[in-house]
């Protein structure tokens, strides 16, 4: 159930064109939520494909970061977000995704 509810708060925030232009996976332990925002409009599944920048973080932390109730910086520091992949693609979903 948290994973629907993630997945459509990503898609609600992304929306048609985020800008992004890169493709992002987040591994939670209820599965994963791909985002392509490489392709117009941008889409967003629970396919677990190849992407340029892999955050993997517990459902219940992801909802935590996007509300702004957990800082990035933070959770990867103390191991609840672990990152894998392209660092400034990393660094723009931090910004797109902040407290939203």
């Amino acid at each position: 159930m948290s994973l629907q509810i993630l997945t459509d708060r990503v898609k609600n925030i992304l929306g048609t064109d985020s800008g992004l232009n890169a493709t992002v996976k987040f591994k939670t332990e209820e599965g994963t939520v791909f985002i392509d925002s490489k392709s117009v409009p941008n889409s967003v599944s629970n396919d677990d494909l190849e992407a340029d920048c892999t955050f993997e973080v517990s459902t219940k932390n992801a909802l935590k970061l996007i509300d702004g109730d957990l800082n990035a910086m933070m959770a990867y520091m103390t191991g609840k977000l672990k990152i894998d992949g392209d660092m400034g693609v990393a660094m723009k979903i931090a910004e797109t995704f902040g407290g939203k």
